[in-house]
C-alpha cells in the first residue's frame, strides 16, 4: 500500500479539499483507495459518508488500526499543528510522498516554509524514501505569492506540482460527496488541467 501524507501544521490551507480530491482521483483510477481523517473536524469523514454509492469507493481508515480491505493507496488528511517530534512518529516511516498545501499569505508562506525545512531533516526524506511536493491553494501563478513560494523552494530542490485556484467547483463537488474526478468534464475543465501535473507526479514511483 502506497501512502500519501497531506499536512501544513497552519489550519485552513486547504488539507482537506486536497485530500478528498486525491482520494477521488485514485479511486477513479480504479484504485482500492483508504482515507485515514486525523483532523479535528473530520471534515474528511463527513465526506466519505456522503459519497454516493454509485461512485468508486474511498473507505475510512482509522488510526492506529490495520485495514480490514486491502488498499492500494492511502491518502492522510493530518492534522493542524503536525510539527516536531510528531514528524518522527509512524506516519513518516510509513508515508511515500507528503504533499504540503500552501496558501498565498505572508503568515502562511513563512509557516510552511519552516515546515519544510524540518521534512526535510528528517532521516527517511534525506534518504530520498519519501518525496515532497508543494501545491499552492488559492493561487494563482505568475503572482507575488507564487514568486515569492518559488523562489524559497528552489533553495531546497522542491517542486510546484499545481496551482489550484479559488472557486466554488470544489466546494459544491464536496456538499455530495464527490471529488473534482466525479464531475462532468465540463463542469471542471478549468480546474483537472491544473491538476495534470499533479496526478502525474502522484503516479509515479
Amino acid at each position: 500500500m502506497k501512502t500519501i501524507l497531506i499536512a501544513n501544521p497552519k489550519g485552513g490551507c486547504g488539507k482537506t479539499t486536497l485530500s478528498v480530491n486525491i482520494a477521488g482521483y485514485l479511486a477513479t483510477r480504479g484504485k482500492r483507495v483508504a482515507l485515514l481523517d486525523m483532523d479535528r473536524q473530520q471534515s474528511a469523514s463527513l465526506w466519505i459518508e456522503t459519497r454516493p454509492d454509485d461512485l468508486p469507493p474511498v473507505r475510512a481508515m482509522k488510526y492506529n488500526n490495520e485495514p480490514d480491505i486491502p488498499s492500494d493507496w492511502l491518502v492522510i488528511d493530518s492534522a493542524a499543528g503536525l510539527s516536531g517530534s510528531n514528524l518522527a512518529c509512524s506516519l513518516i516511516k510509513q508515508t511515500h510522498k507528503i504533499i504540503v498545501p500552501v496558501v498565498p499569505s505572508l503568515f502562511d508562506l513563512h509557516a510552511s516554509s519552516d515546515f519544510l525545512k524540518e521534512l526535510l531533516e528528517e532521516k527517511k526524506v534525506r534518504n530520498s524514501h519519501c518525496h515532497i511536493g508543494v501545491v499552492g491553494m488559492r493561487m494563482s501563478p505568475r503572482t507575488r505569492a507564487a514568486t515569492v513560494l518559488e523562489d524559497f523552494l528552489d533553495t531546497l530542490g522542491l517542486p510546484i506540482l499545481a496551482y489550484l485556484r479559488e472557486t466554488q467547483v470544489y466546494v459544491n463537488a464536496a456538499f455530495e460527496g464527490k471529488s473534482l474526478f466525479d464531475l462532468p468534464h465540463h463542469i471542471a475543465e478549468r480546474e483537472l488541467e491544473q491538476w495534470e501535473f499533479l496526478q502525474d507526479w502522484i503516479e509515479q514511483n
